[in-house]
């Protein structure tokens, strides 16, 4: 929300409420926690690097190179290492 008026928003007998901590000022109010998305769920950036760190794990354990990976992926050594040596749990 691009600052709306306060008026348009909130009900008169909340600003005054308001008014009693903090007049004058921009305030910002936080969304909810159970409103927060993971990262990558909404665009499914999350789902692709999922899918593609799985498809790294299998040619590495096929007994593909880490400097093949990192060329066919373009990555780092050090990325595709983390990819196939640290523990994925799902």
């Amino acid at each position: 929300m691009l600052k709306d008026k306060v008026n348009e928003v909130l009900p008169a007998s909340l600003i005054e409420e308001i008014q009693q901590y903090i007049q004058g000022e921009t305030i910002y109010i936080p969304k909810k926690k159970d409103t927060y998305h993971k990262w990558g769920t909404r665009s499914g950036g999350r789902k692709e690097l999922d899918e593609r760190n799985d498809s790294i794990r299998k040619k590495f354990h096929k007994g593909v190179s880490i400097t093949r990976l990192s060329d066919d992926y373009a990555l780092s050594t050090e990325s595709i290492k983390k990819i196939v040596y640290i523990k994925h749990n799902k």
